[in-house]
């Protein structure tokens, strides 16, 4: 199995970037901090940030510089260097204990990889590859389960089924069942259709009806439901960074159908890659003030969600961090 991990490039001591006076540290920042497993990016940098998801400046990190790829280990130690007009970290690297410049950037390593992760790589990988969004219709043509042998109506995994010719050389599978339909609260326009996950699917035998074997399922699994072929090449990988444009938009659902939405909580956004938004994009998100006495109070933020999977139209985000539960309707915008 593969899951994130942060590969921090390495080539000297290290200064701020010039967005340093938009930074503000913690009145508490240390020193020195040690790096012990279970530590994530965004709580590291929260030690030294009131801000953790701007851990990109206080990091230095520059995409168009590549060097050699190093880790972050539980061990190293994170020094804050106060002495200059500008604050600057480093890094003694435990084996090591020699002071390196950081520059990190996110990139998919194997589980042998023991490197802190950007944020708990358990917080997306239930979610990478389950959400979708399709056009009224997509799955018409797409194979069809037809039932199994014993004429059962609700499969589950370790079941054999059959199910329509995928006339494709594919053998692994996504279940997949349409869904609702995802309309802008605002608008009203429809913007795409709300797939659900079942479960996963291999091919056993050729054939129409093909035979398959239910490896995985996560609800009932019934005739009628389709199979998408599956694409393990998709990988989280994000710079957090607040949105190009000015976003207002809204969560027009919660993914699992939960009411409320604590935090690495998948939630569902009006607005995707037709309003600039992208992977790693930080939104905060608002309840709207009530009216008392025909006076509208002020919207109230109560955490932050960062984008993972956009669609043309919307996108999946990840509540990174609240102040209360988000739910349907919560307004989103610019942190």
């Amino acid at each position: 199995m593969r899951k994130l991990a942060l590969s921090l490039f390495l080539t000297g001591f290290m200064a701020l970037s010039s967005h340093a006076d938009t930074l503000k540290m913690q009145e508490n920042a240390p020193d020195r901090y040690v790096v012990v497993k279970g530590d994530t990016l965004w709580d590291i940098s929260g030690k030294f940030l009131k801000d953790p998801w701007k851990w990109p400046q206080i990091w230095g990190m520059n995409k168009e510089e590549i060097k050699n790829p190093h880790w972050i280990y539980p061990g190293d130690v994170i020094v804050l260097d106060r002495s200059g007009a500008t604050p600057r970290l480093s890094l003694l690297k435990a084996e090591k204990y020699g002071t390196v410049k950081l520059s990190p950037q996110v990139r998919v390593e194997s589980e042998a990889d023991q490197g802190v992760p950007s944020i708990p790589a358990s917080a997306v990988n239930a979610f990478i590859s389950q959400p979708f969004v399709m056009e009224e219709g997509a799955l018409k043509d797409a194979p069809r389960i037809i039932g199994a042998q014993e004429d059962r109506m609700v499969l589950g995994a370790g079941d054999q089924a059959y199910a329509t010719n995928g006339k494709s050389d594919t053998r692994n599978w996504k279940i997949l069942r349409p869904g609702k339909a995802l309309i802008d609260p605002d608008t009203k326009e429809v913007l795409g259709y709300q797939v659900e996950y079942l479960g996963e699917a291999h091919t056993e035998a050729e054939g129409d009806p093909q035979r398959i074997l239910i490896t995985r399922s996560s609800e009932e699994i019934q005739p009628g439901d389709r199979l998408k072929p599956a694409n393990d090449a998709y990988s989280f990988r994000y710079i957090p960074h607040p949105p190009a444009a000015n976003i207002q938009g809204r969560v027009i659902s919660t993914y699992g159908g939960v009411s409320e939405a604590g935090q690495y909580a998948t939630v569902v956004l009006n607005k995707g890659q037709r309003d600039g938004l992208d992977v790693g994009t930080v939104l905060a998100v608002y309840k709207k003030g009530n009216v008392v006495d025909k006076i509208q109070l002020p919207d109230s933020r109560s955490g932050l969600v960062m984008v993972y999977r956009v669609f043309d139209k919307v996108s999946y985000a990840l509540v990174m961090q609240i102040h209360r539960p988000v739910n349907l309707l919560d307004i989103v915008r610019n942190p």
